[in-house]
C-alpha cells in the first residue's frame, strides 16, 4: 500500500500528537517518541517519501542507514539500554521510517517484541525536553 505524500503524517509534518522532531541529519530526521514506555524511544524518518529501503539508490540507502546508526549510538550513550530493537513497518503507513526502541534488562517486554503504541506512560514537556537533550548532546 503506498499513502499519498499529501496524507503523509511526516511529509505533512503532521505528527504534534506522535512525536517530537530533535534533529535533521543527512537525508532523514530524529524524533522523540512521545510514548515512553521504553525510555528513550525515537523513531528516524527519511527525508524523501518512499515507502522501502529497496526504493532507494545505495547511496541514499547507506546515508539514511548511517542516520538510523548515528542515532542509536547518541541513545546507547544517552540511555545506555541494554539493547536497541529496530522495527521497519509500511503497513499503513508507507513512509520509510525506523522505530528505534530502547530496551532494558527489568523493563517492558525485555526478551520480547515492543508494542508499537502501549498508551501508558507520558511525560511532561521539561521531561520530553531532558530526553531530547540527551539525544542531542550524543549525534
Amino acid at each position: 500500500m503506498y499513502s499519498d505524500p499529501k496524507k503523509c503524517l511526516y511529509c505533512t509534518n503532521n505528527f504534534g500528537e506522535l512525536m517530537i522532531e530533535i534533529a535533521h541529519l543527512r537525508v532523514s530526521r530524529v524524533f522523540l517518541f512521545k510514548e515512553q514506555t521504553y525510555r528513550g524511544r525515537c523513531l528516524v524518518s527519511y527525508d524523501k517519501h518512499v515507502n522501502d529501503l529497496n526504493e532507494l539508490t545505495d547511496e541514499e540507502r547507506n546515508d539514511f542507514m548511517a542516520d538510523v546508526v548515528q542515532t542509536t549510538r547518541a541513545m546507547q550513550k544517552a540511555f545506555n539500554p541494554e539493547k536497541i530493537n529496530y522495527g521497519a513497518y509500511s503497513d499503513k503507513l508507507s513512509h520509510l521510517h525506523f522505530h528505534l526502541v530502547p530496551k532494558y534488562v527489568d523493563g517492558p517486554d525485555y526478551g520480547g517484541v515492543f508494542q508499537m503504541n502501549p498508551g501508558k506512560v507520558y511525560l511532561s514537556d521539561v521531561e520530553y525536553q531532558e530526553l531530547i537533550d540527551k539525544v542531542k548532546e550524543n549525534l
